[in-house]
């Protein structure tokens, strides 16, 4: 229904505005969407890049945006969530929309849906294809916010679908099992078009849509291949062999990740050229706060996004692999919706002392919870309870000696309050 309370005229009072308009944070479906977009009457006449996956959207996200600004072009990049402020959702060449803007994009959408129901991210996602079609941009880079056959960006229509990752995550939504949530996220591909897969193991279920709708699928380990070396690491398809520099985001599986930027980059070079020195270029300066990032040194402090399994394995590996005299201290909050048994479990072995909060969300997962939690995996290691993140992480800063390192993880709520907390009086 059609709010009747006073337009908002602020970024914030938007906000608030466009959170109350769909009774459910989450709504599956395509159909209201796209009512208001033909409504919108968008003109994307730049290409689309639509990148779904369990895990590493926004480091594809980040570097495809960093490859085609450093050739030249314009570049419209749309991510979910953000940390810090909704703005970091909707970029162009990496700037970050203004408030002004955002609330003339809201308006438009808000002018345009008349009595349709949508959701806080059918909004955004409208919003911030109608300021893409404004600014004279060159590709846009879409990111899905949840699956991808019927979530909001799947609309659009790519000249290039990425599927980084398939694990379980979101299975209220997408399906108990990897080969229901491989179906769901396939549902970017499209005929005769582009389609990457980043998945060493990917299900059969997203193997048979592509094949079924014709999609033009590369496969890495099959079609392109990643091999790590001691200048950086190779990418490999057919005669062809990249010898490339480390990315700028830390931890071996982001070279998969990479990868599927070059290999879509490369396979679009005809529309959009770009030469190998960018591609060079762009890896080394790509940045991306909250991916295994640094944030304060003496002590150390870690940030990392990883709110499920699939993410908390890779979260291990980067601790294992990146040297630490000491001990490694973490400050953990997650929401209570996602599988804490899982994320605990894959980390557990890397953590010598856990400092435990609440975070300030309707889904946060209550301390007292997982305290009862890592108690089921019979953790013999230190544990404290706070109210929240930033005096979780100021007691871990006063207990931790000049070779610890602490590492701040769980959701993208946590990483933002520790990013809030002011590091000089720590």
């Amino acid at each position: 229904m059609t709010n009747t309370k006073a337009k908002p005229n602020t970024a914030i009072e938007w906000l608030a505005y466009i959170e109350a308009l769909h009774p459910k944070s989450i709504a599956m479906g395509l159909d209201r969407v796209k009512a208001v977009a033909n409504k919108l009457e968008f003109s994307t006449k730049f290409p689309i890049i639509t990148i779904a996956g369990t895990n590493g959207k926004g480091s594809v996200c980040a570097m495809l945006s960093q490859i085609y600004v450093q050739s030249g072009y314009r570049v419209g990049c749309y991510t979910s969530p953000h940390l810090n402020r909704y703005n970091e959702r909707v970029c162009v060449n990496l700037e970050a929309i203004s408030d002004d803007d955002l609330c003339n994009a809201f308006a438009a959408v808000e002018a345009a849906r008349g009595d349709v129901a949508l959701t806080y991210f059918e909004m955004g996602t409208l919003a911030a294809m109608w300021h893409f079609c404004r600014q004279n941009l060159d590709v846009v880079i879409l990111e899905v916010g949840l699956g991808g056959r019927l979530d909001a960006v799947n609309i659009f229509e790519p000249s290039c679908a990425i599927v980084t990752t398939v694990d379980l995550d979101h299975m209220e939504y997408l399906g108990e099992t990897r080969e229901k949530i491989g179906f769901e996220k396939a549902g970017i591909f499209r005929e005769d078009t582009l389609a990457i897969c980043g998945d060493e193991n990917p299900p059969q279920s997203l193997l048979d849509y592509a094949k079924k709708i014709g999609a033009n699928l590369q496969l890495i380990k099959r079609d392109f291949k990643v091999e790590k070396n001691v200048q950086g690491w190779k990418y490999s398809a057919g005669e062809l062999h990249l010898h490339l520099p480390n990315p700028g985001l830390t931890g071996d599986f982001q070279l998969n990740n990479a990868a599927c930027a070059v290999c879509a980059v490369l396979h679009l070079n005809e529309f959009l050229p770009v030469l190998q020195a960018n591609i060079h270029e762009a890896l080394r300066a790509v940045k991306l706060t909250g991916r295994f990032h640094q944030i304060h040194t003496k002590p150390e402090i870690l940030v990392d996004v990883a709110h499920n399994p699939h993410a908390a394995k890779s979260l291990a590996h980067n601790l294992r692999t990146k040297p630490c005299p000491e001990r490694t201290l973490a400050v953990f909050a997650m929401l209570a919706d996602k599988d804490i048994d899982g994320v605990i479990d894959a980390v557990t072995s890397e953590i010598d002392a856990w400092y435990l909060a609440d975070i300030h969300s309707a889904r946060a997962a209550k301390v007292k919870d997982l305290q009862k939690i890592l108690d089921r995996h019979a953790n013999k290691k230190p544990v404290q309870i706070f109210p929240d993140v930033a005096t979780a992480l100021a007691t871990a800063c006063k207990d931790a000696d000049k070779n610890d390192r602490i590492i701040v993880f769980g959701s993208f709520y946590t990483v933002a309050d520790a990013i809030a907390s002011d590091f000089n009086r720590l």
